[in-house]
């Protein structure tokens, strides 16, 4: 990527992180994540899935858990921003939700921290975004990345010392669980509102080149698609929903827990 002339977020004062994140601004980072239950899953998978974005010009990787984590960095180059969801019922946090996670993915070599940042309760009865500030004193060089679901939980983010916001959780909390496509004035918000403290990057219900790009002139510094990419299954659920009346919802399958 060239060399970019837009100020560096307030938050990321390290070089090493600004060396890290800067080149990713308008590219693509690909979510390449496998389950078990899946109808694709075999063990390298997730490692096929990031060589072909590797190839096709991605600027990272968004992988879940570290035995995966683990194999793609040692298959490909790219930066790996690192996540591992854990599923209770009590509670629709699942993205990194403890310290034991964050300490896992990090020791599988994850070189960006994701988590959720809301303001959900967790399985343990803490408030999602307070692991944030546990993760900076405990790994103050590592990078996070705050997935949030709405606009004061992206203010909160930044305020606490997110290096990246995303509201990659619209869609999957409470209040926003029967959407279906990206909120661009959500993005657009955040991005005037904490664009200056931390980078902004858009993830979730990007289905199309075409929505990329709207994200990026909107000020997303990247945006990460994963089931438009690498989740077949649920393309082609999407069409069969559709094409069927809409009487199946394929975005329950989405959000199945694991």
């Amino acid at each position: 990527m060239s060399q970019s002339t837009h100020p560096i977020p307030t938050n990321v004062t390290d070089p090493a992180k600004v060396a890290l994140i800067e080149p990713m601004r308008g590219g693509l980072i690909v979510s390449c994540q496998v389950q078990h239950d899946d109808p694709i899953y075999t063990p390298d998978m997730v490692v096929k899935m990031a060589e072909a974005a590797e190839w096709a010009g991605a600027v990272a990787i968004r992988a879940n858990s570290p035995e995966q984590i683990k194999a793609i960095k040692e298959a490909v180059s790219l930066p790996v921003i690192g996540l591992w969801k854990v599923w209770h019922d009590d509670t629709d946090v699942f993205i990194t939700p403890t310290m034991r996670e964050v300490e896992a993915i990090i020791e599988a070599g994850a070189d960006i921290v994701a988590m959720d940042c809301t303001a959900q309760t967790t399985h343990e009865g803490t408030i999602a975004w307070e692991l944030m500030d546990q993760v900076r004193a405990a790994h103050p060089e590592m990078p996070l990345f705050a997935d949030v679901s709405d606009y004061d939980e992206a203010i909160h983010a930044a305020e606490h010392g997110a290096d990246i916001v995303a509201p990659t959780l619209y869609g999957y909390t409470a209040a926003t669980g029967n959407i279906e496509s990206a909120n661009y004035r959500l993005l657009a918000d955040v991005c005037r509102a904490v664009g200056d403290k931390a980078y902004v990057m858009e993830e979730g219900h990007i289905y199309t080149p075409e929505d990329a790009m709207k994200c990026v002139f909107l000020g997303a510094h990247a945006v990460v698609v994963g089931s438009a990419i690498t989740r077949p299954h649920l393309t082609a659920k999407r069409f069969v929903d559709l094409l069927g009346g809409y009487t199946d919802n394929w975005r329950e399958a989405e959000k199945a827990h694991h």
